[in-house]
């Protein structure tokens, strides 16, 4: 059997507030190269400003995948977004060339250069009843009930992970079997069903210190081009709390401001120190899942990445 040729792309991850979108944006330009979005908040219609989509100036100069994909009352997975991309990467590659992920959302590209093992759909309902359970008596309660049914999962969750802690509780409820276990027997897909993608990967850093400046000031210039009255309207589509944009760094501050529980100024300060924890997770993250990837500022891996040949 001809052992089947891998797609083609090339990945420039990094935490939120490195730069990696505007240099990204650079080596398109230059490559003529679609970018496809590795983010698990730009897929949504609606979230713009928060998410630092890119402009329509910016879509309209260099070809975009992968954003602005379902509506935000929907649910996307981690495997939804690497079946799509492996579709868009697919059809760059025919057309001879060679497509740029871009993002931070490392589960994400893990999805997609990897696969998930395969969990069997919920039950009717079961979701439902743990997010009436959720509503009633708060998301530490379930985090318990998860710790006696999936011990080793909850030790990995945050007590207030709603979304994973119902994803966890839902599948032992449908399935009789803990998430842990289904995930303890993930396999990269075969290779006679799906074929492989060759995918280096640049992880784009920064000092601690400037990052720490750089999400505060971006912060800020979100704010003045209208995420509070972004995020109004994300209010008023009446979305389940458990849903992912509801817990969506930034937005969640912003949400409990309007929901009169803490005043703008302090959504702001408490928004920026969220988004400096999600950074210093995400830099974790690729430190130990991506062992393999160019590390560099962004001279260095602006040089890197100019240098490869995106022809096929």
């Amino acid at each position: 059997m001809t052992k089947k040729e891998p797609l083609k792309a090339i990945a420039l991850m990094g935490a939120t507030g490195t730069g990696k979108s505007g240099l990204a944006m650079q080596v398109a330009a230059e490559h003529d190269l679609c970018l496809i979005a590795c983010d698990s908040m730009q897929v949504y219609r609606g979230l713009d400003i928060g998410t630092a989509k890119p402009t329509r100036d910016e879509q309209a100069q260099v070809r975009h995948a992968l954003i602005d994909c379902v509506d935000v009352s929907d649910v996307w997975s981690a495997q939804a977004w690497a079946d799509t991309a492996r579709i868009k990467i697919k059809q760059e590659n025919e057309l001879g060339k060679i497509p740029l992920l871009v993002g931070g959302t490392g589960m994400y590209l893990k999805a997609l250069l990897e696969g998930f093992a395969e969990v069997p759909a919920e039950k009717e309902g079961v979701r439902e009843h743990f997010e009436a359970v959720q509503r009633q008596y708060g998301t530490p309660h379930l985090h318990a009930q998860l710790k006696l049914v999936d011990e080793v999962l909850a030790t990995r969750l945050d007590s207030h992970d709603s979304q994973r802690i119902i994803r966890g509780l839902s599948v032992f409820e449908s399935t009789g079997v803990p998430l842990s276990v289904w995930h303890s027997k993930q396999e990269k897909r075969k290779a006679e069903t799906l074929t492989s993608i060759s995918c280096p990967t640049f992880v784009l850093e920064i000092s601690r210190e400037l990052l720490r400046a750089k999400i505060k000031e971006r912060f800020h210039q979100m704010m003045e081009q209208g995420w509070l009255a972004e995020t109004q309207w994300l209010k008023v589509q009446n979305i389940a709390e458990t849903h992912p944009v509801m817990r969506a760094v930034g937005y969640r501050q912003l949400l409990d401001h309007l929901e009169g529980q803490c005043s703008l100024g302090e959504a702001i300060r408490d928004g920026i120190t969220a988004t400096r924890r999600y950074a210093k997770r995400q830099r974790t993250w690729f430190n130990n899942q991506t062992p393999n990837a160019f590390r560099g500022e962004a001279a260095e891996v602006f040089q890197q990445l100019s240098n490869i040949t995106y022809t096929l």
